[in-house]
């Protein structure tokens, strides 16, 4: 897949994130999607994926900012780095308390893309920093 396509395949995934689109999300992944995040158990998957996405739909709203997109030149390797700009709805279970604080977070994602599709995200993010902002 050429590097410029890998690169409009990532801003889509992320453009349906903003636009708060689950669906548009898993149009652009695998149905063997591998989901990591520097917490948590992997999720493998394309109901799993969804089901994230369910979940975090309703305990946060984010918008994420100061989009920077890379990838290789075959085009099978991306990543991206963005600032998160939350809101924390609903106590997600084991974190504080959800009180609709607000809060400022850099995060990076990284990417494996195969036959046109995103085939892994792993996602960080410094949960430290977070607990921080929504603890005040």
């Amino acid at each position: 897949m050429p590097r410029s396509d890998t690169l409009a395949l990532i801003a889509r995934y992320y453009a349906a994130f903003n636009a708060g689109n689950p669906e548009g999300m898993l149009a652009c992944l695998t149905d063997d999607i591998e989901h990591r995040v520097n917490e948590g158990t992997p999720r493998i998957g394309r109901a799993k994926f969804a089901e994230f996405c369910s979940h975090m739909g309703v305990s946060y709203r984010e918008e994420l900012r100061d989009m920077v997109i890379f990838a290789t030149d075959d085009g099978t390797r991306a990543a991206a780095e963005f600032v998160v700009h939350g809101q924390y709805l609903q106590t997600d279970p084991g974190l504080p308390e959800a009180k609709g604080q607000t809060y400022i977070l850099p995060a990076g994602g990284f990417f494996q893309v195969r036959d046109g599709r995103i085939s892994r995200i792993t996602t960080f993010y410094n949960l430290n920093d977070w607990i921080a902002q929504v603890s005040r």
